[in-house]
């Protein structure tokens, strides 16, 4: 029922009120006119009905009128008392719904019955869910991309990008990742990789060998013997190398591993490397380029995020739906995850409420003490007014009756 309907059925209920005051005075005039004419004794009765019940009538009329309005329009002290009284109803009222609604003991009974996960799961597992819960979500991330400051962004990249540039210790990076291809033999593929190509170089380039030989030899050495020299050394150095290929125990393995060991243990500890590792990063990673580096990898994420949220059926939207009815799945079957949630949110709320319980009051209080006094007064009329009106109504039932009883005990016993 609006307020409309609420002032409607207020008017007439106080116009039932008034009137049955009307018909008692009108009464009462009657039979005060007839009792001088007429010594019948049941108009004497009748006269004390009117009349106490008009003294009933207007006793009741001016108890409910004080309590919204000035009787009359005259400012008699103690009425008006919703309008004048309004900060203490607030206060009152506040303190009454925290003492009698927001106590441990009423509250507790409600936050043990709370099972959100399961509520929660099951909305999530309804398909048509999921798709408003992914357009709200794709919306406002693509709302949020649109509207991050690209320049605010790069530098933030930038920026933490460098943080991370100056602890970088490129140095202990190469040494510590040399140290772990040795500890896990990798370089053993590599050397064996090499020793293949270099022996096929070998075998492959044997005239390259002659030419160098017959270079460097004496004129007075015959061709054949430098031929014979060539080959040898070609065929020398072919199988040193594929010994190497096919013996994981070679000793040229082992040479090579100790170098390369002490060649990490150098990059690490070395302040020569540790200097030409700066230089080299200071090269490629200076301000310019960073900021350089950060516009392009922002600009690469904006638009992929962009396409992603903008398709239909992209991937970011099918692996959340994805997420979406697992999680949906594991909130309805998951037994201990529910109770996790489930035993969160009541200790949550449960301390939560406690906590604020005086927020509550002061709410109810300043929401209150806010109102105008005349709106106040007229909301709380128009909740209750229409039952006060049936107070009038049996003050005048109530009173014409009592009058009757005395005027009857009167006439009998005195």
């Amino acid at each position: 029922m609006n307020d409309t309907e609420k002032k409607l059925q207020l008017r007439r209920y106080k116009a039932f009120a008034t009137s049955l005051f009307v018909l008692m005075a009108v009464i009462f005039i009657v039979t005060t006119v007839l009792q001088k004419n007429n010594p019948a004794h049941w108009i004497g009765y009748i006269r004390a009905f009117s009349e106490a019940a008009m003294v009933g009538a207007l006793a009741d009329w001016f108890a409910v009128t004080a309590l919204f309005h000035y009787p009359l329009g005259l400012k008699i002290p103690h009425t008006n008392l919703i309008e004048n009284s309004k900060e203490r109803i607030g206060d009152n009222l506040g303190n009454f719904v925290v003492s009698n609604f927001l106590s441990p003991e009423n509250i507790r009974p409600y936050i043990q019955k709370l099972k959100v996960s399961a509520m929660a799961g099951k909305w999530l597992s309804s398909e048509r869910n999921q798709d408003v819960l992914v357009n709200e979500i794709t919306a406002l991330a693509f709302d949020i991309v649109n509207k991050l400051d690209d320049s605010e962004v790069v530098n933030f990249i930038a920026n933490k990008a460098r943080e991370m540039s100056d602890e970088l210790k490129i140095n202990k990076i190469v040494g510590t990742g040399l140290e772990y291809i040795l500890t896990n033999n990798d370089h053993q593929k590599m050397i064996t990789s090499l020793s293949a190509q270099i022996k096929d170089y070998v075998l492959d380039n044997q005239q390259i060998v002659q030419q160098r030989v017959k270079r460097e030899s004496y004129f007075l050495i015959p061709k054949f013997v430098d031929s014979s020299i060539a080959a040898k050394i070609t065929d020398g150095l072919a199988g040193f190398f594929e010994e190497v290929e096919i013996d994981p125990q070679h000793s040229l393995r082992f040479e090579i591993t100790e170098k390369l060991q002490v060649f990490a243990d150098e990059i690490q500890h070395s302040e020569s490397w540790n200097e030409d590792f700066k230089k080299i990063k200071n090269d490629f990673l200076h301000d310019e380029k960073l900021q350089q580096y950060a516009g392009d990898i922002w600009l690469s994420i904006k638009n992929v995020l962009k396409k992603e949220l903008e398709t239909e059926n992209s991937a970011l939207k099918k692996y959340v739906r994805k997420n979406m009815s697992e999680l949906a799945d594991n909130l309805q079957s998951d037994e201990n995850l529910q109770h996790k949630i489930d035993h969160w949110i009541r200790v949550t709320a449960y301390k939560y409420i406690l906590k604020n319980t005086h927020q509550a009051a002061n709410l109810i209080s300043s929401t209150v003490g806010n109102w105008e006094g005349r709106e106040l007064s007229e909301k709380l009329e128009l909740e209750v007014g229409k039952d006060l009106q049936f107070i009038r109504v049996n003050g005048t039932l109530v009173g014409g009756l009592v009058g009757l009883l005395i005027y009857t005990v009167s006439n009998f016993f005195l």
